[in-house]
């Protein structure tokens, strides 16, 4: 018996297909990875090991994604007193009962054999004198299970050694500054490439098709829907959009993790002057949860350790605890920020332990050492997306999804620390193992029906504020119904040409539009999905809301209970 919705508020109707002109080139390969982050890179070389030749098609730089700028580290059980078991004890709970046991275990049981892989291929972990890996704590572990890099700097040592791999591989084809529009089809329906736009001078300009046996989406996260994300600019959602009007399920969307502890930096006249690494883009700089692992302390305005008494864990809490804390301390007492207190760590640790947090504090004018630094919550990670099996298949014969743009079932409504990356890893190999199993024959791509939609570009701000405003930390019936209206009327407005800018404010809203309907549904507050006028979490609501866009445009909403 599914759960009492509430009517869906009247929402734009969304495009099957970008408007775009007709390709002008086209170049065939075996499988197509949407992506170059640590899901794209991996999946990309697992593939050539089986034999295919691959071409990574990324939106910007190799290097632009959002795994550079992972600070904790991965979670894997590394440590002899440590289980499978415990690892994934932990998941289930931060997931608050929305996991899939099944890809919980084949991503902890897994886990450390890809771990084994990142240090062959030449990741540089940190190890203690004797040459054991160091492990560190954070936010839901009950055990110390988090292998980490430079410090802090754990997903830019990761990126390097990936990217380090590729470049010695001359059968993975990387095309740069290239986004991508929306996935062909043969006449059987299967994934046979996707439409892309590259940008720059050249031979290789314009609207192009790359045609593939299967499609891999790897395109991060959707952060940019919203004013204040850890994301960077690339993170606009890409992959799920596409994925919809693919004709593909979504699931889980409503749970958007904000991340505790971003370093406020304050408004757009606050942050001019600051450098690229601090912040780059609409990115917020990332205070890493590993830095409340080796134990520092949220404190509010008086001073008071507010985690304390709250949660078992206090600042360790699972981060949807955190944020709400974090959140409501700063609407009962009228602040734009808390305070994370790490002096007492010291000198040298915050130095030598965290150094790309220490020099972003230091760079706005904050000395960890002698200063207390300010936090407030930042859209961080999308636990939902393009709902896969345990071999990352989509509902799109020949398309897979792996990392933030895909929902294994991993997270449910709220990720484990440091258990993303792990993901990625994870489900890149077994997306390469079943292309390899499968061995999926070339299509003939059809023409695409229709002229499709784009929107203008002047969309983008005022998505982000109606996003934050009504489907934020905080959410209710009312603010998701106001955001739901302000959403329809920037649909209506599609005045743009076909450009990079509007393709982007088409995605954006689409995306927005899907998270809004899903929150909505949702009434009630689990994990990271917070829902002021439904306080409890029901279990009635153990189950998935599975969307996806109908012949008309219109969100179709399908209710999956857990058995």
């Amino acid at each position: 018996m599914p759960p009492a919705f509430a009517p869906l508020p009247h929402l734009p109707r969304l495009p099957r297909r970008l408007r775009a002109e007709a390709p002008s080139w086209t170049e065939t390969t075996d499988v197509c990875v949407i992506g170059s982050g640590v899901a794209g890179l991996t999946c990309a070389l697992n593939l050539r090991r089986a034999g295919f030749h691959v071409t990574v098609v990324t939106k910007v730089h190799i290097d632009d994604g959002s795994t550079r700028w992972a600070q904790g580290g991965v979670a894997a059980v590394l440590d002899p007193l440590d289980t499978p078991a415990a690892h994934a004890r932990d998941t289930q709970i931060a997931g608050v009962g929305l996991c899939d046991p099944a890809a919980v275990d084949v991503t902890v049981t897994e886990g450390p054999q890809r771990i084994a892989d990142l240090i062959h291929l030449g990741t540089e972990f940190d190890r203690h004198p004797d040459g054991s890996l160091q492990l560190t704590r954070e936010g839901g572990h009950r055990a110390r299970r988090i292998v980490h890099a430079g410090g802090d700097a754990t997903g830019a040592e990761i990126q390097r050694a990936l990217h380090s791999a590729v470049l010695r591989d001359p059968w993975i084809r990387i095309i740069e500054n290239a986004m991508v529009l929306d996935l062909l089809t043969d006449a059987r329906g299967h994934a046979a490439g996707v439409s892309l736009h590259v940008l720059g001078e050249g031979v290789e300009h314009g609207v192009g098709g790359v045609e593939a046996r299967a499609v891999v989406l790897v395109t991060g996260g959707l952060g940019q829907i919203f004013q204040s994300t850890t994301n960077p600019s690339v993170s606009i959602g890409d992959g799920v959009a596409l994925a919809l009007r693919a004709g593909a399920t979504v699931t889980d969307l409503e749970f958007v993790q904000f991340h505790p502890t971003s370093l406020y930096v304050g408004g757009a006249d606050a942050r001019e002057g600051l450098g690229a690494e601090v912040v780059s883009g609409d990115r917020q700089p990332l205070i890493s949860e590993a830095l409340r692992g080796e134990g520092a302390y949220l404190r509010d305005f008086s001073g008071e350790r507010f985690m304390v008494g709250r949660h078992e864990l206090a600042e360790l809490a699972p981060r949807d605890v955190v944020a709400k804390a974090i959140t409501a301390r700063m609407i009962a007492e009228g602040r734009p920020h808390m305070w994370l207190d790490a002096r007492h760590l010291g000198r040298d640790m915050l130095e030598q332990r965290f150094p790309t947090i220490t020099a972003s504090c230091r760079a706005i004018g904050v000395d960890p050492v002698t200063d207390q630094i300010p936090v407030a919550p930042a859209a961080h990670y999308s636990s939902g997306g393009v709902r896969t099996d345990l071999f990352g298949r989509t509902s799109v014969p020949g398309l897979y999804a792996a990392g933030e743009a895909a929902c294994t079932g991993l997270h449910g409504a709220n990720r484990l620390a440091s258990n993303s990356l792990l993901e990625a890893l994870v489900f890149a190999q077994r997306i390469a193992d079943d292309v390899a199993e499968r061995k999926p024959s070339p299509g003939v791509p059809e023409a695409p029906a229709g002229e499709g939609d784009v929107c203008s570009t002047t969309s983008r701000a005022p998505l982000q504020e109606a996003m934050t405003a009504g489907a934020g930390v905080l959410r209710s019936e009312r603010s998701l119904e106001a955001t739901a209206a302000s959403l329809t009327a920037l649909g209506d407005n599609v005045s743009g040409r076909p450009r990079p800018a509007t393709w982007e404010a088409t995605n954006l809203l689409t995306v927005a539009a899907a998270v809004t309907a899903a929150a909505h549904r949702r009434r009630e507050t689990r994990g990271s999905h917070w829902r002021e006028d439904h306080p409890e979490a029901g279990d009635d609501w153990l189950g998935h809301l599975c969307l996806s866009i109908s012949s008309d445009g219109e969100l179709d909403t399908t209710w999956e209970p857990i058995a």
